[in-house]
């Protein structure tokens, strides 16, 4: 079995408040797991309003086939972010 963790880091520069960071983060994790069929959640710096860390994390057999989900949310989450600027990225693919 192959799983491979993505972190998505995410900065929130017209962002004032935690109601519109959650405004944020829940369309952007519901938008991620409908279109690419995979975990997310957030996972840091919750009450932080101008931060967002999202975690991604998919099952499969390949890891050539994980990277490229993990990838491809990336890519995604660059041009679909709601405001959210990605600042940082990070993929890891575990064989167990």
């Amino acid at each position: 079995m192959v799983v491979g963790t993505c972190e998505l880091i995410f900065q929130l520069p017209d962002n004032h408040s935690l109601k519109g960071k959650r405004q944020v983060s829940r369309s952007l994790v519901q938008r991620i797991r409908s279109r690419f069929n995979v975990s997310v959640a957030e996972v840091a710096d919750l009450d932080r309003w101008q931060t967002l860390a999202i975690g991604v994390t998919c099952a499969t057999n390949d890891s050539r086939h994980a990277n490229e989900v993990l990838s491809k949310v990336v890519d995604f989450a660059e041009d679909h972010n709601g405001g959210a600027v990605l600042h940082q990225h990070r993929i890891e693919i575990l064989r167990t």
